[in-house]
């Protein structure tokens, strides 16, 4: 088996590399360097996702080449690019011809549909909903500092918590949505989970761009007490030697589900769609869930998640987007210029 899985590729390239792809997917060309997909033996797939995937994926592409060699003799290369899902999402719609993208949420993959580069009802293309693993939100603390109990501890004034701003990151959009559905789902009105967001935002000193910002200021600069993050990404930490104590909300907890879509417009052009195809559906195989359920993501394979039960605590009340509304409503009631979030921090800003 050959395999080259590369990672030329990265968000602020997109622009840059427009023109070189434009010139691999014109017919005839000279050169075939230029236009892998021409020749019958190699395929070049790229796959487009956000940072904390990339130790599943280096593991899942190998394991996606060789039975791809096997079943068409075609060595597949692939590259590689991770970073913030928000700005993987720009890159992609600005010219980063993605033939996958595996995106933090739904919202993300809407905007390249819109942009006209995925066809409607991706969807249903894929198992799940197209949704390929799943996290919880996990509450952080620091070694020493009284743990956290639930979320009701996140209203306490004396904690100052880290989470970033949902206005531009799509990830932090997870945690305003766990922190407002652990109220609202507990059949309590949509008022008292304003009012319990507000006072945990009036908690929040500074509002970092992403989450990955986000975490350096918890972990990096020793700023704040709890930080909001993920399930994955503590689990993923831990196993990298930085063992945070933590906590898992297991009354209400939302499910934070992470799709997976091919990019219609750069698969027709590149002519890869049947290997982004199987791509994607060999990313539900027992064999790749495992992969992502080693790096912290609950798996969607009910045979895997089984395997894995003891990583992941049961959480009694879990919800989903669609419980919220699904994206669209939540997009204008929450996150929309001047809607319920622009609202909450300029009343704090008056305080």
């Amino acid at each position: 088996m050959t395999i080259a899985a590369r990672r030329p590729f990265r968000p602020w390239l997109g622009l840059a590399m427009l023109g070189l792809s434009a010139i691999a997917a014109c017919t005839p060309v000279p050169n075939a360097d230029l236009a892998p997909n021409s020749n019958p033996e190699t395929v070049q797939l790229t796959l487009v996702s956000y940072a904390v995937t990339q130790r599943a994926y280096e593991k899942i592409i190998p394991m996606f080449a060789e039975e791809w060699q096997a079943k068409t003799g075609q060595t597949v290369i692939v590259d590689q690019s991770y970073g913030g899902s928000g700005s993987q999402t720009r890159a992609v719609i600005d010219g980063l011809e993605a033939d996958v993208v595996a995106l933090a949420l739904a919202l993300d993959t809407q905007a390249i549909e819109q942009a006209g580069l995925i066809d409607p009802g991706w969807e249903t293309e894929a198992p799940h909903a197209a949704i390929v693993t799943r996290s919880v939100v996990a509450l952080v603390t620091r070694q020493g500092e009284p743990p956290v109990s639930g979320w009701a501890d996140l209203s306490q004034g004396d904690r100052a918590i880290v989470t970033a701003n949902p206005k531009t990151s799509g990830g932090a959009r997870w945690n305003y949505l766990a922190l407002w559905g652990a109220i609202a789902q507990s059949g309590q009105s949509d008022t008292a989970a304003a009012d319990f967001v507000a006072q945990v935002y009036g908690n929040v000193p500074i509002l970092p761009k992403n989450a990955r910002e986000a975490s350096d200021v918890f972990y990096k600069q020793g700023q704040g007490d709890i930080l909001i993050n993920y399930e994955n990404e503590v689990l993923l930490a831990a196993q990298e030697g930085d063992d945070q104590p933590y906590t898992i909300p297991t009354d209400y907890n939302i499910s934070v589900d992470n799709p997976i879509a091919v990019v219609d417009a750069n698969v027709d052009q590149r002519g890869t769609r049947d290997v982004a195809e199987a791509f994607v559906a060999f990313l539900y195989t027992p064999a790749a869930q495992r992969e992502f359920a080693k790096v912290g993501f609950r798996p969607v394979d009910e045979t895997v998640a089984a395997e894995f039960a003891a990583q992941f605590p049961t959480i009694e009340h879990l919800f989903t987007v669609a419980d919220l509304g699904g994206w669209d409503m939540i997009q204008t009631q929450f996150f929309d210029d001047g809607a319920a979030f622009d609202q909450m921090i300029a009343a704090l800003g008056q305080r």
